[in-house]
């Protein structure tokens, strides 16, 4: 039996993943499970799984959720608050594996101290080797900690490499890696219209459940690119062998080109259980409540290079990991503070990328050598994104 810690409990990925758990509840027991502020869907899944400890990161939040498990058979759970408190689940002894699947900068820390405590770090959270990746790759190979990925296209081409591979390590044979991208619900609009796109139409991805902020990246394709950045540090590849394809279907969610020819391709239906169920029960298979795919059904696929005058974020990002540093910092900070501004409408669709530009060009590419370095560079470049968003604004 093994213990697992499921941080963003509540979001789509944490929901997904406790699905897997309770298909294999000889094998998975919920130790710990970390929300932010959804605590009727955290009793739901308490009342089923019953953990040992919550962290409800919102202190009112917090305290709301202790009086409503009061005389329940859950009322014995110990329930936590803050963000310290997402680390020290993180590295209980009891925990074996840790699904790092909080969004964005908040998920660094808690999945830092994972993979420095030598955890199964099941790796959701792209943001945390984007911010931090040497750093990040340099712990896990400290503590020996196994970090498997949970992105439906990271996961694929682990799965499309050799025997044997570990994250980190370089493919000698495999000389370019192809990741694929749905293009999101803008990939046909005109271009002069996506100024007047809403949070609405922004949000409604054609293919993957996702949460607002997932969604509106996939959107404007920074998705794509911060996972392009992450693939770099994943599998020790430089930013040109990572070619980013448009496949509207996603039905191949990678693949990998070898030096003699071969690209190997993982397909699958678009359910975010498939990568789930394959990192749990890796280096074996189980089941994981998805349909088998039916190819019939696929009929066609279809393959088309990005526009970069319609997608100019993924521009900002392969422009961002060539100059490094702390740069790839700055453009998670200022992505994250540009979709919440568009998603309350301070700020429209196109003006994302405008902020995360301009907010780049505020910065020198000084090293990323130590974690205050890199949570400095992310304060501050959310301080210079704020400003923009206000002088975009006036």
């Amino acid at each position: 039996m093994k213990g697992i810690c499921v941080l963003g409990a509540t979001g789509s990925i944490g929901v997904s993943t406790l699905d897997v758990v309770a298909r294999h509840s000889h094998l998975y027991k919920a130790v710990a499970l970390t929300a932010n502020h959804n605590i009727d869907l955290l009793f739901e899944q308490c009342m089923l799984h019953h953990p040992e400890y919550v962290v409800v990161v919102d202190e009112n939040k917090a305290k709301s959720f202790e009086q409503k498990i009061q005389n329940t058979p859950i009322s014995d759970i110990k329930v936590l608050t803050g963000s310290e408190s997402l680390e020290y689940v993180s590295t209980l002894d009891s925990v074996d594996s840790v699904m790092a699947a909080i969004v964005g900068a908040a998920g660094l820390l808690p999945s830092l101290a994972a993979a420095k405590a030598g955890k199964t770090i099941l790796l959701a959270n792209k943001e945390a080797l984007v911010m931090s990746g040497d750093i990040f790759m340099d712990a896990v190979a400290k503590s020996g900690a196994q970090l498997l990925p949970i992105d439906s296209e990271h996961n694929a081409i682990f799965q499309c490499m050799p025997a044997g591979y570990k994250s980190g390590m370089q493919a000698k044979e495999a000389r370019r890696i192809l990741l694929t991208a749905s293009g999101g619900p803008f990939r046909q609009m005109p271009v002069d219209q996506l100024v007047n796109v809403t949070p609405a139409q922004a949000v409604a991805h054609p293919n993957w459940d996702m949460g607002k902020k997932i969604s509106v990246d996939s959107a404007t394709m920074m998705n794509k690119g911060l996972e392009m950045i992450e693939a770099c540090i994943l599998f020790a590849m430089k930013p040109d062998q990572i070619q980013v394809v448009i496949h509207p279907q996603s039905i191949i969610h990678s693949m990998v080109d070898y030096v003699d020819g071969t690209v190997l391709a993982q397909m699958g239906n678009p359910d975010m259980r498939v990568p789930i169920a394959y990192s749990m029960a890796w280096p074996e298979r189980f089941e994981s409540g998805v349909a088998p795919l039916n190819i019939f059904d696929v009929r066609q696929m279809d393959f088309e290079e990005p526009n970069l005058e319609r997608f100019p974020c993924l521009r900002l990002a392969y422009k961002a990991i060539n100059l490094g540093g702390i740069i790839p910092t700055v453009l998670n900070a200022a992505n994250e503070i540009a979709v919440d501004a568009f998603l309350n409408e301070q700020i429209r669709f196109t003006d994302i990328p405008l902020v995360i530009e301009r907010s780049m060009d505020k910065f020198v590419a000084s090293p990323a050598s130590s974690l205050e370095l890199i949570l400095e560079a992310d304060k501050n470049a959310r301080l210079v994104a704020k400003q923009l968003i206000i002088e975009l604004a006036a």
